[in-house]
């Protein structure tokens, strides 16, 4: 598992303009931050990646480089990771892309997960990143996994999330059965009775697009 806020980089000041509660009123930055670490994560996820040596002509000379010998899959879990997914298809820009409509209805002491679209390429031995800003319960997650394996068998899937509590954590260890790296900016204290991150930072969808009705 890696956590981007346990090592220093700019990263972490982007992760604590996200948190603070005067910054976080600006919709603009808030979702350029969200992008900013999609980006940064984009960027520790391709050191994973396999690679291939190519050979380019400059102006001057031939030389050799290597370069991803893969594209992956995107994924955005709508809504409010299209500025985090944003961040992902910056680096990665021939990347196909997925999406899923994934939202929680909230009851007495459990949170039920609803998928009310979802759309995909052929996954068939690809990477994937599955990108949601918050891992909270887990659940979304497990059921976006769930939906995205009617669409093929990836040979892993990178789950990234900004701020991720340990319950979350967890129930992703738990259930998830197939290859996965785990790929974090912030692990949080814990979910509140109402199964929100804490210290967390409030409903990144709202914050990004503004209250639901």
């Amino acid at each position: 598992m890696f956590v981007l806020e346990e090592i220093n980089s700019i990263g972490n000041q982007f992760i604590a303009e996200l948190r603070d509660i005067t910054i976080q009123r600006d919709r603009l930055r808030f979702r350029k931050n969200l992008e900013r670490i999609g980006e940064i994560l984009a960027y520790e996820i391709s050191k994973s990646f396999p690679y291939q040596e190519k050979e380019i002509q400059t102006p001057l000379a031939n030389t050799k480089i290597k370069t991803p010998s893969i594209d992956p899959v995107i994924f955005a879990v709508l809504r409010a990771s299209i500025p985090f997914y944003q961040g992902f298809l910056n680096f990665f820009d021939r990347a196909e892309s997925g999406f899923i409509g994934a939202f929680r209805e909230e009851g007495s002491n459990e949170v039920a997960i609803n998928l009310g679209y979802h759309a995909s390429p052929n996954l068939e031995g690809k990477t994937v990143i599955l990108a949601d800003p918050m891992l909270a319960t887990g659940k979304s997650f497990v059921r976006s996994i769930e939906t995205i394996l009617t669409h093929g068998t990836p040979e892993i899937i990178h789950i990234v999330a900004i701020i991720a509590s340990p319950e979350g954590v967890k129930y992703i260890k738990e259930n998830v059965k197939v290859p996965y790296k785990l790929w974090l900016g912030a692990l949080d204290l814990s979910l509140n009775e109402k199964f929100y991150i804490v210290p967390g930072l409030g409903d990144a969808g709202d914050l990004a697009f503004g209250e639901k009705i």
